[in-house]
C-alpha cells in the first residue's frame, strides 16, 4: 500500500514539471519539491534521525513546510507539526511529550522555538542549517532521490506518519497518531469525491498546514491529484481575494469566519473571482445566513464537512454530486459509518438529539502514549466525539452543539448555536459567539457575545428584542453586549471559551 512519501514521489513522476506549491513568485515544481524533500530527509539522516523518531515542525504556510514535511516522511520518521504562533511552555510540552529528536523552524517562530529546544535538550534548527545551504533548499541528484523512494516504500503504510496535537480544551493537549494508511485515504477520499479535483485544480492553501484541515485537504489532497497548492502565510481577506483573481483559484477552503470576512471586504465587488468552482467550510457550523450571501456573491457553490484532528480530519461532507442540505454536515464519506448515541453508547432513532461517534479507516491509531485517553475515547471501536447531532430521515447529520457549550439554564437544554444562528439574521451581525454565564438560582443564564459589522447602529437592547421574537424564552440571551472582535483559534475558528462577559 502507498505511504505518503511515495505518494509524492508518484505524482512527481506523472507531472515533473507541474506547480506543486506557490506563494506569490515563488514556485516549486513536483520535480523541485520531491527532490529538495530528499534533501531534507538526507541532512536528517546525517543527524541520526532514524525511521519512527519524531521531528517538530513550526512553519507557517510556505514552500519549505510542506519541504520539510514530506523530508521528515522520506526519512521514515513521524512529523509533529506545530502553530507557529506558540508560545515557548507550549512548544516545550509537545516536544517533550513526542520525544522529539529535532526540531524545524524559522523566521520570528525561532524566538520561542530555541529556549523550548534547549530546555528539552534537542537541536532546533533552521531550514537553511537543515540543509546546509542559503534560502530555500538545494535539489538531490536523481540517483539518491530513488534510493531514498525505494527505501521509503518499505515504510509500512499502517505506522505512524503524523503526531497531531489536539487544541487541549481540557488538560493538556494529547497527540492524536495518524497513520500514512489514515492520512493518504482520506486525502485521496476527499480530492476525489468531496472536491472532485484533478491536476488541472488550483487549491487556496489559506487554512494552516500544521491543522488536519489544511494538512489532508489542502496540501495531501493536492499531492495525491497532481493539484497546485497556491499558500498565504496567514489569511486575511483582501489578500486571499487576490491571490483567487491572481492564480484562478477553483477549489477554496476555509472556516466560517473567512468566508465573512471575504463576503464583507470593502473591494469584494472589484475582484474577479470567476474561477472558484468549489468551497468547503469546516472547523465549524456555518451560520445560513452567510453561506447563502456568500454563495450569491461568489456564484460557487459551498459544501460543509465534518471532522476531527482524531478522524485525519474529514467523516462527513455534502458532496457535489448529490442533493446538499445546507447547514447539515452531510452523509458519512465512504468507508465512514458515523452514529448517534446516548450517554450508555446505545444507538438513537432519527431525530433525537445525542453524541456522534465515528468508526472507520480515517480514525486514528490512538493518543500517542496514553493508553487511558485512548480508552476513554474509544471504549468500543467507536470515537466519541463529543459533538451533540441528529440524524434526518434521510441519513444527514445536523450538529446541535459541542456537549461540554451545552448550557443548562433552570433545567433547560440551550444549544448556543441555535440562537447564533437567529443572531446571525440580524443584518447588523457580523458575528457571535453564545455562552454560559453562571447564574446563582437557574445554574447558568444566556450570555452572547456580539461583533457588529463595521457602521451598524444596532443597540443591545434592539438586539436583544431582535432574538426574543425568534427563540424560546428561556433560550434568548439575557445578558449581551458588544466586542470589537471575538477572540478566533490559530485556524481562524471562533473560540467560545475563550469569550468573558464584561464584569459589571
Amino acid at each position: 500500500m502507498t505511504n505518503l512519501a511515495t505518494m509524492l514521489a508518484e505524482t512527481a513522476t506523472r507531472h515533473p514539471d507541474r506547480p506543486a506549491v506557490r506563494l506569490d513568485g515563488e514556485v516549486l515544481t513536483y520535480r523541485d519539491l520531491l527532490h529538495r524533500a530528499s534533501d531534507v530527509a538526507l541532512s536528517l539522516a546525517a543527524r541520526d534521525v532514524r525511521p519512527g523518531d519524531r521531528v517538530g515542525l513550526v512553519l507557517p504556510n510556505v514552500p519549505a513546510f510542506p519541504v520539510v514535511f514530506f523530508g521528515v516522511l522520506l526519512a521514515g520518521g513521524v512529523a509533529v507539526p506545530m502553530a507557529p504562533l506558540l508560545r515557548s511552555r507550549e512548544i516545550r510540552y509537545r516536544l517533550s511529550d513526542a520525544e522529539a529528536s529535532l526540531v524545524v523552524s524559522d523566521g520570528p517562530a525561532m524566538d520561542q522555538v530555541t529556549p523550548a529546544a534547549g530546555e528539552v535538550g534537542v537541536p532546533a534548527l533552521t531550514v537553511a542549517e537543515l540543509a546546509d545551504t542559503p534560502g530555500l533548499l538545494a535539489p538531490t541528484p536523481e540517483g539518491e532521490v530513488a534510493e531514498l523512494v525505494e527505501r521509503a516504500g518499505a515504510i509500512d503504510a499502517t505506522a505512524t506518519a503524523l503526531i497531531l496535537y489536539t487544541s487541549g480544551t481540557t488538560g493538556e493537549p494529547k497527540g492524536a497518531e495518524l497513520t500514512h494508511d489514515n492520512l493518504r485515504g482520506n486525502a485521496e477520499l476527499t480530492a476525489a469525491t468531496v472536491l472532485e479535483c484533478t491536476e488541472e485544480d488550483v487549491i487556496m492553501g489559506c487554512l494552516p498546514l500544521f491543522h488536519s484541515f489544511g494538512l489532508t485537504c489542502g496540501l495531501l489532497a493536492a499531492v495525491r491529484t497532481g493539484a497546485s497548492l497556491t499558500l498565504i502565510p496567514r489569511f486575511d481577506p483582501g489578500r486571499a481575494l487576490e491571490v483567487v483573481e491572481r492564480d484562478r483559484v477553483t477549489v477554496f477552503q476555509g472556516v466560517p469566519t473567512m468566508y465573512g470576512a471575504m463576503l464583507n471586504h470593502p473591494d469584494r465587488s472589484g475582484v474577479d473571482v470567476s474561477s472558484l468552482r468549489t468551497c468547503i467550510s469546516g472547523g465549524a457550523a456555518m451560520p445560513l445566513e452567510l453561506l447563502s450571501a456568500f454563495e450569491d456573491a461568489f456564484g460557487c457553490q459551498i459544501l460543509e464537512g465534518y471532522g476531527l484532528s482524531e478522524t485525519s480530519p474529514v467523516a462527513s461532507f455534502n458532496h457535489p454530486d448529490r442533493p446538499r442540505k445546507a447547514g447539515s454536515i452531510g452523509t458519512p464519506v465512504r468507508g465512514v459509518r458515523m452514529r448517534v448515541v446516548d450517554d450508555l453508547g446505545v444507538e438513537l432513532p432519527d431525530g433525537e438529539v445525542g453524541e456522534i461517534v465515528i468508526q472507520g479507516p480515517n480514525v486514528m491509531r490512538g493518543y500517542w502514549r496514553r493508553p487511558e485517553a485512548t480508552e476513554a475515547a474509544m471504549p468500543d471501536g467507536w470515537l466519541r466525539t463529543g459533538d451533540l447531532a441528529r440524524r434526518d430521515e434521510d441519513g444527514f447529520f445536523h450538529i446541535v452543539d459541542r456537549k461540554k457549550d451545552l448550557i443548562l439554564r433552570g433545567g433547560y437544554n440551550v444549544y448556543p448555536r441555535e440562537v447564533e444562528e437567529a443572531c446571525y439574521e440580524h443584518p447588523d451581525v457580523l458575528e457571535v459567539a453564545v455562552v454560559g454565564v453562571p447564574h446563582p438560582e437557574l445554574g447558568e443564564e444566556v450570555g452572547a457575545a456580539v461583533a457588529r459589522k463595521p457602521g451598524a447602529t444596532v443597540t443591545e437592547d434592539e438586539l436583544r428584542e431582535f432574538l426574543r421574537e425568534r427563540v424560546a424564552t428561556y433560550k434568548y440571551p439575557r445578558h449581551l453586549w458588544f466586542v470589537p472582535e471575538l477572540p478566533k483559534g490559530l485556524t481562524g475558528k471562533i473560540l467560545r471559551r475563550a469569550v468573558r462577559p464584561p464584569e459589571n
